[in-house]
C-alpha cells in the first residue's frame, strides 16, 4: 500500500474514524494492527523480519535498563546491534559483498569462481525501521529515555504506519509519549494535516512523476550522445525529482500523523536554497542526517555524547573537544556508511564521498570568506553549492560507477559544452522548476509573514491553493508510481 493511491486514502479514512471513537487501549491495538496490515499489504512474510528486529530491541532495552553494570549493559547493546545490523546486512548487502569478493578472487587468478545465486528480496523500509529501533535501544543505554514496558505502545512506536516505510526516522523521545497521551481533537491540526497530505500528493504525482520520464530517458542514453550541458541539466532534473518525490512522501507522512494529533519531525526545509554543503544537510532528509550525526559521527569523533533535553527530545552533542580524534577520518567514514545505507552499490559510496569532500573543502574555505559582506557570502555560497549538490546526484542515479565517471568526464572537456544532445523542452523544464523553487522560497520568507498580518487575504489564498492543488492531484493521481526511497 503506497501513499499515492486511492487504497491508502480509504485505509487512512477508516483508521481515522476508529482512532477518534475508540477508548485509549483499543485505540492502541487498532494503531498496531492497522500498521501491521499496512506493511503486510506488500509482502506479509517480511512482517517476521520486522518482528525480530522490534522484539530484539524491546527485550534488550529492558535488560539494559534493569542492569547497573556498564560492561553488561554494553554487551546487551552489542546483541541489539548484531541482530539488527545482521538482518540489514543479509537482506541488503550480502549479494553485493559476495559479488565483490568473487570478483577480487578472480582478479588474482581464481577464474572458475562464480557469485552464488541468491534469491534475496529486500524488505520494504528495512533501513528505516532498523535505524529507528537501534536509536531507541541506544537512547535507553545512554539513559536519555526509559525502556517502554508496554509492548503494544512500543509496537505502535516501531510500526506507526505514516512513517514506517520511508521515515521521517523518529526517536523514542519524540513519539512514545505522544502515542501514550490521550489525544485531543483540534480542528486546526486536522485541517493542517489534510493540507499537508494534499501538498505531498501534489509534489509526488504532479511534479516528481512528470519529471521522472524525462530523467529516465536522459540517463538511458549512451553517454557518448549527451553533452556536458546535458549532464548538468539531467543532474538538476533528477535532483528536483528526488526532492519532490521524497518531500512529497514526508508531507503525506506528517499530514497523516497530524490527523491523529501526532507531530512528526520535519524532514525538508528548502534544501536547494542552502548556501553551503553543511547547511544543505541541515535541510535535506533532516531526520536521517541528524541520526547519522548523533549515533555515528559524534561517537566516531570520540567526544562525549550527552542529553540536553530540548522540549523533551534527546539531543546529542560533543563538548569534550580535547578528546576528539581524527575528525577527517570520522567524516569520510561516516559518509561512506551514509552512502552504503542508501544502497549496495559503489555509486552510492561515490555519492557519499563527494559530500564528504564538499564539507571538507567548505570547512577550509569558510573562515577565509569572512572578508566578504554577508549578502555576498550568501549569494555566492548558494551559486556554488547548488550546482555541486546537483552534480553529486549523478552517481546516485547512474547505472554504474563507470557511467557516472564518463558523465563527469564530459564536464572537463571544452568541446562537450558546445552542443545540445536532448530535446529543447528538457532544458526549459529544468529552468522553470528552478525558478519555481526560488519563487516558493521567496514566498515562504517574505510573503507568508505578510499574510499572517492580513488574515482575509491569507484565507482567500489558502482557499484558492486548496482547490488548485486538489484539482491537479485528482487529475494526476491515477498513474501509480512507487516512491524512490522505498528501494532503500
Amino acid at each position: 500500500m503506497i501513499f499515492n493511491s486511492v487504497t491508502y486514502l480509504l485505509f487512512l479514512s477508516l483508521v481515522l474514524c476508529l482512532f477518534w471513537v475508540l477508548p485509549q487501549r483499543p485505540r492502541l491495538w487498532m494503531i498496531l494492527l492497522a500498521s501491521v496490515m499496512f506493511y503486510g499489504f506488500w509482502r506479509p512474510e517480511f512482517l517476521l523480519v520486522m518482528a525480530i528486529s522490534a522484539g530484539t530491541d524491546y527485550f534488550v532495552a529492558q535488560r539494559i535498563e534493569s542492569c547497573s553494570i556498564n560492561k553488561i549493559r554494553w554487551r546487551w547493546l552489542l546483541v541489539s546491534l548484531t541482530i539488527n545490523l545482521g538482518l540489514l546486512f543479509y537482506f541488503k548487502y550480502l549479494h553485493f559483498f559476495l559479488g565483490n569478493a568473487v570478483a577480487t578472487l578472480n582478479f588474482f587468478g581464481y577464474y572458475e569462481l562464480e557469485t552464488p545465486a541468491l534469491n534475496i528480496i529486500l524488505p520494504l523500509g528495512i533501513s528505516f525501521y532498523t535505524f529507528q529501533t537501534i536509536s531507541y535501544t541506544v537512547d535507553v543505554y545512554r539513559k536519555f529515555i526509559r525502556a517502554e514496558k508496554d509492548f503494544v505502545v512500543y509496537g505502535c512506536f516501531v510500526t506507526f504506519f505514516p512513517q514506517l516505510v520511508a521515515g521521517p526516522i523518529v526517536r523514542g523521545g519524540e513519539l512514545l509519549e505522544q502515542i501514550c497521551a490521550k489525544p485531543k481533537f483540534r480542528l486546526e491540526s486536522f485541517v493542517s494535516g489534510i493540507r499537508r497530505i494534499l501538498f505531498g500528493l501534489f509534489l509526488k504525482v504532479v511534479l516528481a512523476d512528470n519529471i521522472s520520464p524525462i530523467v529516465d530517458f536522459g540517463f538511458s542514453q549512451p553517454v557518448a550522445n549527451i553533452s556536458a550541458i546535458d549532464v548538468l541539466t539531467l543532474a538538476f532534473l533528477f535532483g528536483f525529482q528526488i526532492y519532490f518525490d521524497f518531500a512529497g512522501y514526508s508531507h503525506i507522512a506528517i499530514g497523516s500523523a497530524k490527523l491523529m494529533g501526532i507531530s512528526l519531525p520535519e524532514n525538508f526545509n528548502f534544501p536547494y536554497m542552502s548556501t553551503s554543503p553543511r547547511e544543505f544537510w541541515r535541510n535535506w532528509h533532516i531526520s536521517l542526517s541528524s541520526w547519522i550525526r548523533d549515533y555515528l559521527y559524534l561517537p566516531l569523533l570520540g567526544g562525549k555524547v550527552r542529553d540536553r533535553s530540548i522540549d523533551g527530545l534527546a539531543v546529542a552533542s560533543t563538548d569534550d573537544t580535547n578528546k576528539i580524534q581524527k575528525p577527517m577520518v570520522a567524516l569520510f567514514l561516516t559518509w561512506t556508511i551514509m552512502g552504503f545505507w542508501h544502497g549496495a552499490n559503489w555509486t552510492f559510496v561515490m555519492w557519499g564521498l563527494l559530500h564528504a569532500s564538499y564539507i571538507t573543502i567548505y570547512r577550509t574555505v569558510a573562515p577565509r570568506s569572512s572578508i566578504f559582506p554577508p549578502f555576498i557570502r550568501s549569494i555566492g555560497g548558494w551559486m556554488v553549492t547548488l550546482p555541486l549538490i546537483m552534480l553529486a546526484w549523478v552517481p546516485f542515479r547512474a547505472e554504474s560507477l563507470q557511467t557516472a565517471l564518463e558523465m563527469y568526464r564530459k564536464l572537463f572537456s571544452f568541446n562537450e559544452w558546445l552542443y545540445l544532445g536532448m530535446r529543447e523542452n528538457t532544458y526549459l523544464v529544468a529552468l522553470v522548476v528552478l525558478i519555481a523553487v526560488m519563487f516558493a522560497y521567496g514566498a515562504k520568507v517574505w510573503v507568508l509573514p505578510w499574510l499572517h498580518i492580513h488574515k482575509w487575504i491569507a484565507f482567500c489564498g489558502d482557499t484558492a491553493t486548496f482547490f488548485f492543488t486538489t484539482a491537479f492531484v485528482f487529475v494526476f493521481l491515477r498513474p501509480i508510481n512507487q516512491f524512490i526511497y522505498f528501494q532503500f
